[in-house]
């Protein structure tokens, strides 16, 4: 498959009162084996703080942290969707929910497991 060109894709909640953009490649979605992250079944892509764009909706952010409380788990306080975090390991990165974006379809974009169960 060949390299995929740098575009701006625009997301939002189910409700759309949180609204964002993002700038990325696709280079790869990752899943993710943590606890929080089994049970909301995200498919993510990893994006660059640079790269990423709150448009609409910072008041209707409900933060959650847990464990070593690093990552910030952000969520809709009106329809409860989870459109991104901050990331652990690497603060300075988003990690996107892709099925938040407008019209996206990830097919054919290669996937990788990460262990988050296994991080201390």
């Amino acid at each position: 498959m060949g390299q995929r060109a740098v575009d701006r894709y625009i997301g939002s909640c189910h409700c759309g009162t949180v609204r964002f953009a993002i700038e990325t490649d696709f280079p790869e979605l990752t899943t993710c084996d943590c606890s929080i992250c089994r049970r909301k079944n995200a498919l993510m892509v990893k994006v660059h703080e640079s790269a990423f764009e709150l448009l609409a909706g910072e008041e209707a952010l409900t933060e959650y942290r847990f464990n070593t409380h690093t990552a910030r788990h952000f969520f809709c306080s009106t329809c409860g969707i989870y459109p991104f975090h901050r990331k652990r390991v690497t603060p300075d990165w988003v990690g996107v929910n892709v099925f938040c974006l407008d019209g996206f379809d990830p097919e054919g974009i290669p996937v990788r497991a990460t262990d988050g169960a296994g991080m201390s």
